[in-house]
């Protein structure tokens, strides 16, 4: 008889495997989320002002339906539609804005703010070397692009509709010309809306475009003071159905109020 007994081995798994199981992905995952959290608010340091306020109107209201002043466009931050309340905050942001232009303080003398029964009237008037444009001429120079596209890009988050004024003074042109102050007066504000509406203005946001000439002179005393040489962008007031007289624009957009001084008066300039 074999008495030999069998060997019975017993072989243990290691807990080498089983100490660390998936918790290593855990903690990398959260490692992960936390750098594409750092890198994101690196970017949005260096971006824009207009790129912060969106992405802090979105996470202040994601579907855009708070009901908090705003313009109807969700996620636009400090968007609002222009009402005589509110007109102060518009006049604000606009000022901060345009002082971020380079050359703001050798320009701020010709940009006029002025609450009107219409809406907000903006001016950029001319000095007697040209301003925005050079003495009668139609093309915009560059202060005048760079005036006219930061407001624009600020100017196109409102629902409001705009119009654009073309201003003269009252240098005639040579008897046989065929080219006149009032050409030159619709052709400054067709150059605005130009520029405007390439950057950021929507199509039918601006309702008019028109020239004036000499008839609506700034300072009538002094007809031939180049600031009577001016572009006017007017902010209009939504109107409203309950029939609110203070939503109806009053003719020839009587001043009710003046954010700045008028610009100094400076020797006129010959045209061209």
């Amino acid at each position: 008889m074999d008495n030999t007994r069998p060997i019975i081995v017993i072989k243990k798994k290691s807990g080498h495997a089983g100490h660390h199981g998936g918790a290593w992905k855990v903690a990398y995952a959260d490692f992960v989320t936390a750098m594409m959290a750092l890198f994101i608010v690196l970017w949005l340091l260096n971006t824009s002002k207009k790129v912060q306020e969106a992405v802090g109107g979105y996470f202040k209201d994601p579907t855009g339906n708070s009901k908090h002043i705003g313009s109807n466009m969700s996620g636009s931050g400090e968007n609002f539609t222009l009402t005589r309340d509110n007109m102060p905050k518009l006049k604000e942001e606009l000022q901060n804005a345009l002082k971020q232009m380079a050359d703001f303080e050798k320009l701020k003398s010709h940009v006029e703010m002025t609450v009107t029964a219409e809406g907000l009237r903006i001016e950029l008037s001319e000095a007697a070397s040209g301003t925005f444009f050079d003495s009668g001429s139609a093309k915009l120079n560059a202060a005048g692009s760079e005036m006219l596209i930061t407001l624009a890009e600020e100017l196109a988050h409102l629902p409001n509709k705009l119009s654009i004024e073309g201003h003269t003074d009252s240098t005639p042109y040579a008897p046989s010309a065929t080219y006149s102050n009032w050409e030159l007066s619709s052709d400054h504000a067709n150059a605005a809306r130009r520029v405007m509406q390439t950057n950021g203005i929507r199509s039918d946001q601006i309702t008019q475009v028109r020239g004036f000439a000499d008839q609506r002179l700034r300072k009538p005393d002094a007809p031939l003071d180049p600031s009577n040489r001016r572009i006017s962008l007017i902010v209009q007031y939504i109107v409203k159905n309950n029939g609110d007289e203070d939503a109806k624009p009053a003719p020839n957009g009587q001043k009710t109020e003046s954010s700045k001084t008028s610009a100094p008066q400076e020797k006129p300039a010959e045209k061209k």
